[in-house]
């Protein structure tokens, strides 16, 4: 089992999630984070001042999936989330050590579904 996370541009949401539905990947937490990396922000004036932004709007997936859906995962994410310019994001692969559906008490890869 992986966890299975994703920071993506926010105009990308919609595009990253009916990707992974096609991919047959329907569980997902989706979150609204700010981050910073390669991209540096930008500046904007605000009442005569100058401030840099740094921290920029980004959308994070976390998804569970069983070791024979990562590569389906990753492929659907890439697929529509590259644009191939700074600021299209990062996907990190965790394992997972386990998973209890909290309704029925499954363990496990039965417990991610």
């Amino acid at each position: 089992m992986k966890m299975v996370i994703a920071i993506v541009r926010p105009e990308a949401v919609q595009d990253v999630k009916e990707a992974l539905f096609k991919a047959e990947i329907h569980k997902m937490t989706v979150s609204h984070v700010k981050g910073c990396g390669q991209q540096m922000g930008y500046f904007e004036s605000y009442r005569g001042n100058i401030t840099q932004v740094n921290l920029l709007n980004k959308v994070r997936f976390e998804i569970g999936v069983n070791d024979e859906f990562v590569k389906p995962t990753i492929d659907a994410i890439m697929s529509v989330a590259r644009t191939g310019k700074i600021g299209d994001g990062k996907i990190f692969v965790m394992p997972i050590e386990e998973c209890i559906r909290i309704r029925t008490g499954e363990t496990g890869g039965v417990a991610i579904g």
